[in-house]
């Protein structure tokens, strides 16, 4: 497996496969083509035997000095539990330690259970939000009206 930094053309080969990724979920319409246009240098591609089997959309914050994003990321799901997932993740802190950033953080959507899981099996922190769903700490229309979210932090060993 390769992993390589995004160009704007995987946008068009990446953009086809997210609703079906996520299980017909309308999801699509939350990565759009900026993305792969203007966070090259913090964003990757797993390719296997030249086919794209995942990716990661991460961004350094341009408010926060200390802290970089992950915006987005998808493993094809044939290609789950191959560590697919926890490569990408490495490949942007080392891209975040790189660059004098030592907090990561990112969101997720309380339905998502096992994007909960997953990012608190990599070491992330839960936020404390201002209410609970299903015993997870939610921050309430984090994203707008009935758009509730889970917001996760990591701090990052700097190298």
């Amino acid at each position: 497996m390769e992993i390589r930094s995004v160009k704007g053309s995987d946008y068009y080969a990446i953009s086809p496969l997210i609703n079906e990724w996520w299980g017909g979920r309308q999801m699509s319409d939350r990565l759009p083509k900026l993305f792969f246009d203007h966070f090259t240098n913090t964003s990757f591609i797993a390719e296997k035997e030249g086919n794209i089997v995942g990716f990661l959309i991460g961004i350094l914050s341009q408010s926060q000095p200390d802290e970089a994003y992950i915006h987005f990321v998808g493993v094809h799901p044939e290609y789950r539990k191959n560590d697919i997932g926890r490569q990408l993740y490495n490949q942007f802190f080392d891209v975040v330690n790189q660059n004098g950033r030592n907090v990561v953080r990112c969101v997720t959507s309380p339905v998502n259970k096992s994007s909960i899981a997953y990012h608190t099996k990599m070491g992330f922190e839960m936020e404390e939000g201002d209410t609970f769903i299903d015993g997870v700490s939610v921050h309430t229309n984090y994203d707008g009206h009935n758009q509730d979210r889970v917001l996760f932090m990591k701090q990052l060993s700097m190298n």
